[in-house]
């Protein structure tokens, strides 16, 4: 009598407008816990109701987006990796809230940069994870790069008033490629790796960071974040002027088909992970982690 191997039952998947019962606690932690950090720097340094109104806003969109994305990747639920950004997501919201408590009275600057430091750090941990763990995914990436992103913007925004309006650009620039995106579909095509990207992707961190603590005098503050924007252009610039060139390279190349914007959406069907439309390939923000990440 011969023993056969059992037979694998394929798992049904999800329907497409659920997400599992695991997902949807670890998701209530997530917000459990936003709530708790709001709570929290209220008690130790006050927040006035803009920012609990923008602290509770960014942790019920973040969860509604994420609730989005393992609907659509058909996820049963975030990997250890992507709890790791999870749990980086709630110290965004923490400064969040108290960078749009700024705009009503003096920012506890410490704490500010306590947390922002915090979830920099914590940027390299979570590819650390997938990796050692096996759960890299594209999912992951793009979770990883949006809160990144978000953070960029966030800190940009609080330096408006010390700095000048024109600091925004740093955090908005992302977000306008990915809008340029969808006009110009060539522009999310890949890049190739380049170190400099890097090292314009860490100079932005460190020098908002720097900035938010107002630890220099205001000139060399304004002077250490233009040159970081003027950096951050010359690498938008440079990657903009590759991807036209390729794009002209493969139009005019002899015996080739036309893309059609078809086929170039089919081609990264990947990137609608989350709801948000961003491209994987976006050239500088945020490069350093997702440069090493990508395999998630």
């Amino acid at each position: 009598m011969t023993c056969s191997s059992p037979i694998p039952i394929p798992r049904r998947p999800l329907p497409s407008r659920a997400i599992s019962a695991q997902a949807g606690d670890q998701l209530a932690v997530g917000m459990a816990l936003q709530v708790v950090m709001l709570v929290a720097l209220a008690a130790g340094v006050g927040l006035h109701a803009v920012g609990w109104a923008w602290g509770l806003g960014f942790g019920v969109a973040t969860r509604a987006l994420l609730a989005t994305g393992l609907r659509r990747s058909r996820r049963f639920a975030l990997g250890p990796a992507d709890q790791v950004t999870l749990a980086r997501t709630v110290l965004v919201g923490g400064v969040t809230a108290l960078a749009a408590d700024g705009w009503t009275r003096p920012v506890p600057v410490t704490v500010l940069v306590g947390l922002t430091g915090a979830a920099l750090l914590l940027d390299g941990v979570d590819g650390r994870v997938a990796r050692r763990t096996g759960t890299a995914s594209a999912f992951g990436a793009r979770f990883d790069m949006e809160v990144d992103a978000f953070l960029i913007l966030v800190l940009s925004v609080a330096l408006v008033r010390p700095v000048g309006v024109w600091v925004v650009a740093i955090g908005a620039m992302r977000y306008a490629f990915v809008l340029a995106g969808i006009a110009l579909p060539w522009l999310t095509a890949s890049l190739p790796a380049r170190f400099a990207r890097k090292v314009v992707a860490a100079v932005q961190g460190v020098v908002l960071v720097v900035a938010v603590a107002d630890v220099l005098p205001p000139a060399v503050t304004r002077a250490g974040v233009l040159f970081a924007l003027v950096a951050l252009c010359w690498s938008f610039g440079r990657d903009v002027i590759w991807l036209a060139h390729s794009h002209s390279r493969t139009r005019i190349r002899p015996g080739s088909r036309p893309e059609s914007r078809s086929g170039s959406r089919s081609e990264h069907a990947h990137d609608h992970d989350l709801p948000l439309r961003s491209t994987p390939q976006t050239p500088v923000i945020m490069q350093l982690h997702r440069d090493h990440a990508t395999s998630r």
